[in-house]
């Protein structure tokens, strides 16, 4: 089975027509080009072919320490003597000064590629952005460099066995001593709590000080060390290495720490506001993550399908290449359309962020793109295993292995439940996001009708009309819960109708023409109707609440 391919024509094109990345300060569409070319050479010819070994050799613990595949190794260093990992980071502390989105590029490359590999090198780029923005200057000195520089590896550590969605549950505490403080506690699920790329990791570390109030506004954020400055552990042991259902070679860690030396970053009580600075990022990530593997799946499905011969099609004489069957070719046109789709939202999203902090449709767009995207991988992983057939229910196929890697992506960083309830709540009764989305279709709307779409028109804007008539329901509904996950899938669907009008607004300036306004259509005519049957859901007077309760007790 092939390898990925990273579809650079493709990203180029979103970034520079639909992103509008030249909106984007010292943003140099050459240089970008010049650079993902670059990248993509790299990954498919250093990082592609680890996908495979690493499903099949996985991580091991060995006295205490993680252990990755042999070819993992020559990779990385392919990797660190690169400088891919400070392609973002300030020149100043030894980082390439390139925007974010470029970099973000890089990573959905590097995902489709060999996601297990992208799990043990990626957080670093978001640890380096949440010390840019929060640490003082100190801290960004020492520890921005050796970050960039891939001198050091990251993790983010908030989950415990009894915190995951809610961290107010965070038991791990923090004490006083001397000009910082020790960590006592564990955390699980940790990506990249340990590896034998560098053998030191950094971690950011959420934590209760002894004196702090009950709940989130008692956490504060900790800068952990694996080692302190003469070498020396710091009161980090791994207890356990997770057996998972996929992403065998990402070390997910069950971690210890015993008076771990630590630095806090900004102050008492503002954890959780600067742990969002990576957080927000991360889930924006997510979203890349579903976006790479769906492409993946996209390629070796069509691939599959443009050289099985199965049946005939209509007064055929001979067999035909399954390509030609139209029920498979719906699934692979839904496959393609996700991923591009999918991928114009993501990255809009993070040029709006770069461009514009501040926009209030960053937050919705957030959860919108890694609730949408996550599911869309495992769409399109299922569907290639469908159009394999028995084939696909085999490893050597490699549409299992997506199906088992991306699974996860729907519940770590905020389960898509969670994602579904907060807006459905909070952000749907902020007036400044709601009109903010409103006016994103409208602009999408007003795009298509520019450019001669009639039926793009249309579509879109009856989409529009049972959002809105759908949020005025949602919004004054004293039990919005049950409501949420179709309130949310049709705000998913609205936001990638808009995607997919300004694809086909632009289709001219596509690496392919023909497929985009072939997949344009598709999407008008056979995905957005499913938004009428969510708008639809969200206007009956569902309840859960009042369901027996001995039907969800244990006999």
């Amino acid at each position: 089975m092939i390898d990925y391919r990273a579809p650079l024509a493709e990203i180029l094109f979103t970034l520079e027509h639909i992103a509008d990345a030249p909106r984007i300060i010292h943003w140099d569409s050459g240089l970008a080009a010049e650079v993902l070319t670059h990248a993509g050479r790299f990954i498919d010819e250093a990082i592609a072919p680890l996908d495979p070994i690493g499903d099949r050799e996985g991580v091991k613990l060995v006295d205490g320490r993680v252990h990755l595949p042999e070819a993992f190794h020559r990779a990385f260093a392919q990797f660190r003597e690169g400088g891919w990992q400070g392609l973002a980071a300030d020149p100043q502390y030894g980082g390439q000064g390139l925007p974010g989105l470029l970099a973000s590029a890089f990573s959905e490359m590097l995902a489709g590629a060999c996601i297990s590999f992208h799990m043990g090198v990626s957080l670093a780029q978001g640890v380096i952005r949440t010390l840019a923005v929060n640490a003082d200057d100190d801290v960004k000195a020492l520890w921005i460099p050796r970050l960039a520089s891939c001198e050091w590896l990251a993790s983010m550590c908030l989950t415990e066995p009894q915190a995951g969605s809610d961290l107010s549950l965070i038991r791990t505490t923090a004490s006083p001593q001397g000009d910082g403080w020790t960590i006592d506690g564990g955390k699980i699920f940790i990506s990249g709590g340990d590896q034998d790329f560098t053998g030191r990791v950094v971690h950011l570390v959420l934590a209760r000080t002894r004196d702090a109030a009950p709940g989130l506004k008692g956490l504060s954020l900790f800068l952990a060390p694996s080692h302190l400055e003469d070498g020396s552990t710091n009161g980090i042991s791994v207890v356990r290495i997770e057996e998972k259902m996929g992403l065998h070679a990402a070390a997910t860690c069950q971690l210890a720490f015993d008076g771990t030396q630590a630095v806090m970053i900004g102050g008492p009580g503002e954890g959780l506001k600067r742990m969002f600075t990576l957080m927000n990022v991360q889930r924006l990530e997510v979203a890349l993550q579903g976006v790479a593997l769906a492409d993946c799946a996209a390629q070796r499905t069509l691939s599959y399908a443009a050289s099985r011969v199965q049946g005939r099609r209509g007064d055929s004489t001979g067999p035909v290449v399954i390509s030609e069957h139209e029920d498979v070719r719906r699934m692979l046109m839904t496959q393609m359309a996700l991923t591009l789709g999918g991928r114009a939202m993501t990255y809009a999203t993070l040029a709006d962020i770069e461009a514009d902090g501040g926009s209030p449709l960053v937050d919705l767009m957030t959860s919108v793109c890694k609730v949408f995207c996550t599911e869309a991988v495992v769409e399109a992983a299922n569907l290639g295993i469908q159009v394999h057939g028995g084939y696909g229910y085999l490893r050597e196929y490699r549409l299992e292995q997506i199906l088992r890697d991306s699974r996860i992506s729907q519940i770590y960083e905020g389960t898509n439940g969670i994602h579904a309830l907060t807006v459905a709540g909070r952000l749907l009764k902020d007036g400044r996001t709601i009109s903010a989305f409103d006016g994103h279709i409208v602009a999408a709307i007003a795009a298509a009708q520019q450019s001669g779409n009639p039926a793009t028109t249309q579509a879109l804007a009856e989409v529009l009309e049972d959002w809105r008539q759908a949020s005025e329901v949602v919004a004054t509904s004293p039990h919005p819960e049950p409501l949420a996950h179709s309130y949310m899938r049709l705000t998913g669907l609205a936001a990638f109708g808009a995607a997919w009008a300004r694809l086909e607004s632009h289709a001219e300036k596509a690496p392919d023409p023909v497929k985009i306004r072939a997949l344009a259509r598709f999407v008008r005519d056979f995905m957005l109707p499913e938004a009428r049957h969510h708008a639809r859901m969200c206007q009956l007077p569902l309840r859960l609440d009042d369901m027996p309760v001995a039907i969800f007790q244990v006999a």
